[in-house]
């Protein structure tokens, strides 16, 4: 067990952890990532809109339903937008700064404060505040006309959407002591309820929470806290019965959901989320190296280190292309096939400030100054 002062250290210096950080978080200053090359530019991009936000500094999630992307700065102001044109369909300020969000079905969504509220909006109004238990990093998933949150204890519970009456809440027993300040895994299956549980992806009746399967995707390693914390973050992949995810600084794995039972399982030592297509997982590990699993059976099909010692984004796999954001505020667009770059763009300076997603076949792009981006691959 970490002593305490060795826990209140890690806590003051490394800002990924609710308790304490990894010991990857260091003094010890990071190497300087070579000089991009000239662009290539082999991949036509143009700008379809923008749209402002106040600053976004937290772990924001976009969410995307249909032809509607909801994004949300660290203030507490919420916007839906129509992505065909970069339309703004409303907007409205929750009252709090915020720690988790956004999740929505299209009609309602759902955002957490650092006051550890939980806060519906419906059709850019309030519509109900649910006071939680605990600090909540992974944006709640809204589903089935209810409203569900995982907080920062590993607690899952359920909430009516109209209302915002608790319908039902599980707490995990002898859960890990230390979890990350990082979005966890919250989804809907058919009439499932995936989430991560530590190392564990877990199926759940979403009528009461009980579990129905648990599949670990990584196994806890090291001699203290710090060292086995390897909580699942970050986005992930479904397709079809397939649901892949990162274990933070562990492994990427598969699961069938459908079976409740593991398909697969690689070493990678990285932060961010995942993503996919029928045949592929696409991710970046911590090094700054993009690289792609075969979905079926987890072999390495390829990677590429044109990016090596860059903090990137999770990747967004869409059409032919994967684009990564990165803190430098670039935009790359690299190819499906290799990983070869294909374009870069650089949308206001600041940090790309979480993972791209497409809607209305446009590549939606948060950065930290709270510029929201719509491109078009040609």
């Amino acid at each position: 067990m970490l002593s305490k002062t060795l826990a209140s250290v890690l806590r003051a210096t490394c800002a990924g952890v609710v308790v304490a950080a990894l010991a990857a978080c260091s003094s010890t200053p990071k190497p300087k990532p070579a000089e991009l090359p000239a662009n290539p530019a082999t991949l036509g991009v143009s700008q379809a809109w923008s749209l402002k936000l106040p600053a976004v500094t937290f772990p924001l999630h976009t969410a995307v339903t249909g032809d509607t992307v909801t994004v949300a700065g660290t203030d507490g102001t919420v916007v839906a937008i129509d992505a065909r044109q970069g339309r703004e369909l409303w907007r409205v300020q929750v009252g709090a700064p915020l720690s988790a969000g956004v999740g929505s079905d299209g009609q309602m969504a759902a955002v957490v404060t650092r006051d550890n509220e939980l806060v519906a909006i419906t059709g850019g109004k309030v519509l109900w505040k649910e006071r939680l238990a605990a600090e909540t990093f992974t944006p709640p998933l809204v589903a089935g006309r209810r409203v569900f949150v995982q907080t920062a204890d590993r607690t899952t519970a359920a909430f009516d959407g109209q209302t915002g009456r608790r319908l039902w809440q599980q707490s995990r027993a002898g859960a890990d002591a230390l979890v990350l300040r990082r979005p966890g895994v919250l989804l809907p299956f058919g009439d499932t309820l995936v989430t991560g549980i530590g190392a564990r992806l877990v199926g759940m009746n979403p009528a009461n929470g009980i579990s129905r399967w648990e599949v670990p995707v990584a196994s806890p390693r090291g001699t203290n806290d710090v060292e086995r914390l390897v909580d699942l973050t970050g986005t992930v992949s479904r397709v079809g019965d397939s649901i892949c995810a990162r274990a933070y600084y562990a492994a990427v794995g598969c699961v069938d959901a459908q079976r409740g039972v593991l398909m697969w399982t690689q070493a990678s030592v990285g932060s961010v989320g995942v993503s996919g297509d029928d045949t592929m997982v696409y991710g970046v590990d911590n090094s700054g190296t993009v690289v792609a699993w075969r979905r079926a059976d987890g072999q390495r099909a390829w990677s590429m280190d044109r990016l090596r010692l860059r903090n990137l984004t999770a990747p967004l796999a869409v059409g032919s292309t994967l684009v990564v954001g990165e803190d430098t505020g670039t935009v790359h667009f690299l190819s499906r096939q290799d990983g070869a770059v294909l374009n870069r763009l650089v949308p206001d300076g600041s940090a790309v400030e979480t993972a791209p997603v497409v809607a209305a076949d446009t590549v939606v792009v948060v950065t930290r100054n709270g510029g929201v981006f719509g491109y078009r691959p040609n």
